[in-house]
């Protein structure tokens, strides 16, 4: 079981292959969740310093052609940003309850910044979890907790919210509108702890509300009725983040299996010890059948071949039981070099090889790393493999097939301007309607007057939050004429109609 506090990756594979592959690998998201174990990297950290490190962790993944982050910011019933809800998160300034100082507010910081570069924010929070351990001393006195003691229990020396409450559903569903409403997010993201992993000879403590609250399920049906309340929390999610911003997303990273075929014939060939639908009451198949969610990052961080949960194998099921909805799977860098790993993950790239072996299933619309750190460390070469093959060329976003969205405005007035020796492209910005603004600008460039495959990856230049690039900074890519187009992207990631091409030589 991963640790709890990380950054996810998620990418496409992005390479020149058949104009059909070229199609959808266009289309890439490629997300890195920031958290604890990633960022900040030290607790006693000041504010400059969080926020050079975070400059830095974005350039370095937009090297790597990363589209999205997934950061997290509510890891334990608090906050990473500030909220009349609850409590500045401990993981982020070592005191809960204690604001940055100088101030600043994290997640603004890092939405500004990310969009700078073209990637999306996803946040990422857990929906029960109060604690990680029976201490209850890294609480705020006035975390929600001390004030109503009723909403809470204890399992496993750890601190939850009871799911089977209203109560907790009503918090929870404030605690999202509030971030939707007051950020320019992308997407909001839940991973796989819903009810906490089964801890031996421990019964999670929630008879007594089973028998005030039954719901109508019967004495027998208590499972049943677990997954039920998980169910109305996402249903209701999902309404309140569409009730405020239609384009976000709303996506989850379950644990890699729904269900051993031994227990269930719609199940996957594996042995699992743990399983989404009967230890985390969490009925994956469901809310992707009946749209309750967007996207699946299902995390598969088992190597190929392996015999109780092999990743071919998984790989194959989620992309046979993703009912049409965004599919991305999570991968295991971290554990690329790990002494103590099996030889998958100390021999050559295991990583590698699972994106290669993605490509055989087109259901499949990304990757997830877990995490961001063996990115700064270039484990086992897995940037040079990703900059100078996988995702040699910036693709965009994919657009979520769950949501219905329009294509955005064209951009107008595409020119280049001369200033000396100096020359730009320009175009006049493009103003979206219905509070759907544009999210960025992508530049493609062809060889010669004609303009060329749009579908090719190749032929991006880049993507810009500006209406005006510098020609110097391209032309050590191009020699000679090309003609250059402009489309615009809007946050239901549909783009544009591309502007009439425009021709200069470099």
């Amino acid at each position: 079981m991963r640790k709890f506090l990380a950054i996810l990756i998620t990418s496409l594979l992005i390479t020149t292959l058949s104009a059909q592959q070229q199609k959808r690998e266009m289309r890439a998201v490629w997300i890195a969740t920031v958290a604890n174990i990633d960022w900040p990297s030290q607790r006693n950290l000041t504010s400059k310093a969080q926020r050079e490190e975070m400059r830095t962790m974005l350039d370095g993944l937009a090297k790597n052609n990363i589209n999205a982050i997934v950061m997290q910011i509510r890891p334990t019933a608090d906050a990473f940003y500030p909220s009349q809800l609850e409590q500045w998160s401990h993981w982020l300034t070592g005191k809960q309850g204690a604001k940055p100082n100088p101030y600043y507010d994290p997640l603004q910081f890092v939405i500004e910044e990310a969009h700078k570069r073209c990637i999306e924010v996803h946040v990422w929070l857990n929906p029960y979890r109060v604690t990680n351990s029976e201490n209850l001393d890294v609480l705020s006195r006035n975390n929600l907790y001390f004030k109503n003691k009723d909403l809470f229990v204890k399992y496993g020396g750890k601190y939850y919210f009871e799911p089977g409450l209203d109560e907790t559903r009503e918090f929870l569903n404030s605690v999202v509108e509030d971030v939707v409403e007051r950020y320019d997010i992308d997407a909001v993201h839940f991973d796989d702890y819903f009810y906490p992993y089964r801890v031996a000879n421990e019964e999670f403590p929630d008879e007594a509300t089973f028998r005030k609250y039954p719901r109508g399920f019967a004495p027998n049906q208590k499972d049943d009725w677990r997954r039920n309340n998980v169910n109305m929390v996402i249903a209701e999610l999902q309404q309140t983040i569409k009730s405020l911003k239609p384009w976000v997303e709303f996506g989850i990273s379950p644990f890699g299996v729904w269900r051993n075929d031994a227990v269930d014939p719609r199940g996957s060939a594996t042995r699992a010890g743990v399983q989404n639908y009967d230890d985390l009451y969490a009925d994956i198949l469901k809310w992707l059948k009946e749209g309750s969610i967007d996207y699946v990052a299902p995390q598969l961080y088992w190597e190929i071949g392996k015999k109780i949960a092999d990743y071919e194998v998984l790989a194959k099921w989620w992309s046979e039981n993703s009912y049409g909805k965004n599919l991305y799977i999570g991968l295991y860098n971290s554990q690329l070099g790990n002494a103590e790993a099996n030889a998958a993950w100390r021999k050559g790239n295991e990583v590698i090889r699972q994106l290669n072996m993605n490509k055989r299933f087109p259901q499949i619309d990304g990757a997830v790393f877990f995490s961001a750190k063996p990115f700064l460390k270039n484990k086992q070469g897995l940037n040079d493999s990703l900059q100078n093959n996988l995702y040699k060329y910036s693709a965009l976003c994919p657009i979520n097939r769950n949501i219905a969205g329009e294509a955005s405005a064209q951009p107008q007035n595409i020119r280049i301007v001369k200033d000396g020796s100096d020359a730009y492209l320009l175009w006049d910005e493009v103003e979206e309607e219905g509070g759907c603004q544009t999210a960025y600008y992508v530049v493609y460039a062809f060889k010669g007057k004609q303009i060329g495959n749009m579908n090719d990856p190749a032929n991006i230049v880049m993507r810009t939050t500006d209406n005006c690039i510098d020609l110097r900074e391209i032309d050590h890519k191009f020699r000679g004429n090309f003609s250059f187009v402009v489309t615009a992207v809007n946050r239901y990631k549909h783009e544009s109609v591309p502007t009439e091409g425009v021709t200069r030589r470099l």
